[in-house]
């Protein structure tokens, strides 16, 4: 382990300290969703962010010409434009500018731009006095901290903190009342726009058309410094350019639904120009930042970030944000898509722990206004990343050496099934490991390998003579050797149904794993070999246990064989007839024939797996057979809240963060009372079913196939 990864886990075991700060976050997070469905209701959101997406898209793939026109209608409204290559630019033209006016005070509104090129330290360095005037900005400056989330700056902090901050300000002992302190910071800050030689302020969108510039916010401050100090600077990135005001009204209905779950923001400040002023001369001066967003245009992978509105819903839920806040998983800017924009305007050295603590549950995704797939992005990163400083040795000879080779891999796990023994209690789990592999055991108990791989045990199965289709079941490493009985219940289901379920021998891992690690050869070559595997014989579809793999099989393969021609065919054959079992059953639901509904327990609650729920769009499916089969469905609380296991990420990745997922999903699981909960991912499961042993809870864990079997006459 490298000291920045050292240093890096002990500032998360710091802030998994913090249960306080993670309640509050959680709270937040779960009153945002609530409110955020509140206002998109009678809105299409998925066509709204397809649109905003194109139109982005639109001005990333010609930003220069954009740019340039933006400038010549913002010069004929009376404003300066500075095109900014970088901070340093940025930040010595605006340094000039107010040594040139004698300025000695500014006044700020929330400009995460301004976070980005360290505006404030270097106006200090000049000997200005700088002053922000949002709330949450001014909160976070008196603490000498930055912010923690893009929107709400000071959400780490909590209102007794707040008043003794302002305590130090008034010299008073101040109440933690929040209209009390509102009102100490209106008082406070009154004089200083009054007293200011110079107003900067960001801007959302920045209209190409007409030259105009936009603010979004729920403070009067903004319009305090665009208009009372002499001079008002505006630092807006080049990537907020959209071509026509009906654009930005565009944005302008999605922003602040994704943001605050507000219908609409309480100011929107439009500018043109410099603001009037009787017998005054004013000055309007436009800096537009370039510092890394060209380079994020023309990057083949990760381009889409280029979309970003800045809404910071991708923190609001992400459970990694939740669990370690926007100071540790953040640069300057936090959550998912901080993960991208630091890469690109402060360097993968600076992202690289970022990279690696990102779980993968594609919740950003899933709530991004402009369409942004920020796991495939951070997958591409982790390729460079790993391209630059490698995977490391354990896993650099797991995947190359051992992976890609698919008889010693089997071997392998087929030796290590008798070795374990000693470790394994009866109910074939292992609950403590001896030495310095004791802490993947400390909170969990972990599963032990099978005695026998699902391969041998479906080649006892019965043969089905006249069958109505033809299945090929692509197992996964788990369902093969740690959880077979997933797989037989699939046999058992489909003898039921007549259709013949085979298992091509040559299959072997999905290679999500080392995709996962940044390990894109290794994952390339099990692609090739799998796609081989699955299309050797005449089948009606392929059919997985486990949505990560159909994730692969569907999503992953395709990109990595692209460059071959005729594997390239192949793989879009073979994505085009793979499906997620419970995708696959309930469409044959209909051939069916009755079941025997189960007796007790009786109740059961679902947990929606990450790749299934937002990789596949499958949720309602596995339902329909739960309660088809006769089981009684209680929901649970955020059913797809992340478990936390995430592959490797739960073992040699961020082990404590994946612990904390997994604590709030187990509330979530308790909370509904059921006997059984149930779930379409080994991995999961196997996470699940570890915490709840290791705490000796009675409720069961099963796979919905193998509960649709335990019904079956």
């Amino acid at each position: 382990m490298s000291r920045r990864t050292r240093r890096y886990r002990q500032r998360i075991y710091e802030a998994l300290d913090d249960i306080r700060r993670q309640n509050a976050l959680h709270r937040f997070g779960d009153a945002y969703l609530a409110a955020r469905n509140e206002a998109f209701s009678g809105l299409d959101f998925d066509e709204l962010r397809r649109e905003i997406a194109v139109m982005k898209d639109t001005v990333r793939e010609d930003w220069q010409t954009h740019v340039d026109t933006f400038i010549r209608q913002a010069e004929k409204s009376g404003a300066a434009i500075f095109v900014a290559e970088d901070g340093q630019a940025a930040n010595q033209y605006i340094t000039r500018l107010a040594q040139r006016h004698g300025a000695r005070l500014a006044v700020k509104s929330k400009s995460m731009a301004g976070e980005e090129i360290e505006l404030n330290p270097a106006l200090e360095a000049v000997g200005m006095r700088v002053v922000e005037t949002d709330l949450g900005e001014w909160i976070v400056q008196l603490a000498g901290q930055r912010p923690s989330h893009m929107v709400m700056p000071a959400i780490h902090l909590f209102r007794d903190q707040v008043a003794e901050l302002f305590g130090k300000v008034t010299g008073a002992a101040e109440s933690d009342d929040i209209a009390h302190l509102v009102e100490v910071a209106r008082h406070t800050l009154r004089k200083e726009f009054l007293e200011a030689d110079m107003g900067i302020t960001g801007a959302n969108l920045a209209v190409v058309e007409d030259g105009s510039l936009a603010l979004v916010t729920n403070e009067g401050n903004a319009r305090l410094v665009a208009t009372v100090p002499p001079v008002h600077v505006v630092l807006v990135g080049i990537d907020k350019l959209v071509p026509t005001l009906e654009d930005a009204a565009r944005i302008l209905k999605v922003l602040p639904r994704n943001a605050t779950a507000q219908a609409a923001s309480s100011y929107v400040t439009w500018i043109r120009g410099p603001a009037p002023a009787p017998n005054r001369q004013r000055e309007l001066h436009i800096v537009l930042l370039d510092n890394g967003r060209s380079k994020l245009a023309s990057s083949d992978k990760s381009r889409d970030a280029w979309r970003c509105l800045r809404c910071g819903a991708c923190a609001n839920v992400c459970p990694v944000y939740q669990a370690i806040g926007g100071h540790v998983f953040g640069h300057v800017y936090v959550g998912a898509i901080g993960v991208v924009l630091t890469a690109f305007l402060h360097g993968l050295e600076a992202a690289a722990e970022l990279i690696q603590a990102c779980i993968g549950c594609r919740a950003c995704v899933e709530i991004c206004p402009a369409d942004i797939d920020l796991e495939h992005i951070i997958l591409h990163l982790r390729r460079r990343l790993a391209e630059k400083e490698g995977t490391g040795k354990v896993k650099g000879v797991v995947f190359k050496r051992i992976l890609r080779n698919r008889r010693l891999f089997h071997g392998m796990l087929r030796s290590a099934a008798r070795m374990q023994k000693p470790l394994t209690d009866a109910t074939g789990s292992i609950r403590h490991l001896p030495l310095f592999f004791s802490p993947l055991t400390e909170w969990r108990t972990l599963p032990a390998i099978a005695e026998r791989p699902l391969r041998d045990l479906l080649a006892e199965e019965p043969c089905i003579f006249a069958p109505r289709l033809r299945i090929a079941l692509f197992g996964g490493c788990a369902a093969e050797f740690v959880l077979p009985q997933i797989g037989l219940a699939m046999a058992q289901v489909c003898r039921h149904l007549n259709i013949e379920l085979v298992y091509p021998e040559t299959q072997s891992c999905c290679g999500i794993p080392a995709l996962y690690a940044g390990d894109v050869e290794t994952a390339a070559e099990l692609a090739r070999q799998n796609v081989k595997a699955l299309t050797e014989s005449e089948i009606d579809a392929v059919v997985t246990v486990c949505p990560t793999c159909t994730s692969a099989l569907v999503r992953h393969f395709p990109e990595l064989l692209a460059d071959d021609p005729v594997m390239a065919e192949r793989t879009a054959e073979l994505a085009a007839v793979t499906q997620d079992a419970a995708a696959f059953l309930s469409k044959q639901l209909d051939n069916l024939p009755p079941l025997n509904h189960p007796a007790i327990p009786h109740t059961v609650t679902y947990h929606d797996s990450c790749h299934l729920r937002r990789g596949s769009g499958v949720f309602l499916e596995p339902r329909k057979l739960l309660k088809s089969a006769g089981w009684s469905l209680k929901e649970m609380n955020h059913p797809d809240r992340c478990c936390g296991f995430g592959g490797s990420y739960s073992v040699l990745g961020q082990p404590a963060i994946a612990k904390a997922i997994a604590c709030d999903k187990l509330q979530d699981i308790m909370g509904t009372g059921a006997e059984t909960v149930a779930a379409d991912c080994p991995g999961c499961l196997m996470m699940l079913r570890g915490l709840l042993k290791k705490r000796q809870l009675p409720t069961e864990v099963a796979h919905s196939v193998e509960l649709l079997a335990a019904c079956l006459p």
